[in-house]
């Protein structure tokens, strides 16, 4: 797999969506994952950027993501959908 450089991460109760970039900002991952099966992901993956829309449950997984060595960014509602 190539280097991933960014994460978006689309969340909610049962399921989360990923999507990520190389350097050169082709898409090189999509995935949909549970919650154990992205705990597990991340905990194998080289330490990048991921970004979550900020919502109530988004505090929790930064915090459990930053704990891997990933830098998370959170981003308001209205600056999602561009992203």
């Amino acid at each position: 797999m190539e280097q991933i450089i960014r994460i978006g991460m689309d969340t909610s109760k049962h399921v989360f969506q990923l999507h990520g970039v190389n350097a050169a900002e082709e898409p090189v991952l999509r995935k949909k994952l549970r919650r154990k099966e992205m705990v597990a992901f991340f905990e194998k993956l080289p330490p990048t950027t991921i970004a979550i829309e900020a919502c109530g449950g988004s505090h929790h997984w930064a915090r459990l993501l930053q704990s891997f060595g990933h830098e998370v960014k959170l981003l308001p509602p209205q600056l999602v959908k561009p992203y």
